[in-house]
């Protein structure tokens, strides 16, 4: 069989693309890598792959592309079934719904309420908190006691979502001033377990770097803008 052209277009810091650079390493897939600079000027390759929304990530499978992270997720898991790794999403159609809304649950809360709570100040940044770690509270009781949403066996889309957004929590939590620990340790258990998986660890970008990024974006703000 020919080997088959996988290409990845991400920004980085991007939640939305780790989550489907992990789906790959878990699938153990080569692929090519290319960074858009999507505050930039946008390459002619995410233009024509992504007319639509001309947004990251883009996955691009022998020469057609695929985007929107969380269909990149199902269609990875269609794509590159095999004997060697558990599929992302179940199989059974009411089990397959369960992860469907849990995915799209964190994507609107978790991401909202996060970014929040450094873009806002005052009375709208304790409310970005508090919806925050209510947020977080609900995932965790949903967690309960397996290892991974998906089960004890391996990690699920709701993973890989959730544990995408994990890189930005240390920002959220210096700027926001909390600490996710006290407030929900079991789900911070299951951070740690979730970075013993090379697939993830090695896919996520650096929590640092990204609020090194934001700080700085900050004090730029508050030169010219003032709160």
């Amino acid at each position: 069989m020919a080997e088959e052209e996988v290409i990845v277009l991400n920004f980085w810091p991007s939640m939305f693309g780790a989550r489907m650079i992990m789906a790959l390493e878990e699938k153990e897939i080569k692929f090519e890598y290319k960074e858009e600079d999507v505050f930039g000027q946008k390459t002619d390759l995410l233009l024509q792959s992504n007319p639509v929304h001309k947004k990251i990530p883009v996955l691009i499978h022998n020469g057609k592309p695929v985007c929107e992270s969380n269909i990149i997720l199902e269609y990875i898991d269609e794509a590159w079934k095999d004997d060697k790794t558990l599929p992302l999403l179940p199989s059974d159609p009411y089990h397959k719904s369960q992860c469907r809304f849990w995915t799209d649950f964190i994507d609107k809360k978790v991401f909202d309420a996060g970014r929040r709570t450094w873009t806002k100040r005052g009375k709208e940044q304790e409310e970005a908190k508090r919806e925050f770690i209510e947020t977080l509270k609900v995932l965790e009781t949903e967690l309960g006691e397996k290892v991974y949403f998906g089960g004890n066996e391996t990690v699920s889309a709701v993973d890989l979502v959730l544990i995408s957004y994990y890189p930005w929590f240390p920002t959220w939590e210096t700027i926001g001033g909390f600490s996710l620990e006290d407030h929900t340790p079991k789900l911070m258990g299951w951070v740690r377990k979730c970075l013993t998986r090379p697939a993830i660890s090695k896919s996520l970008p650096d929590p640092l770097k990204i609020l090194d990024r934001v700080s700085q974006i900050i004090k730029v703000h508050e030169f010219f803008y003032g709160y």
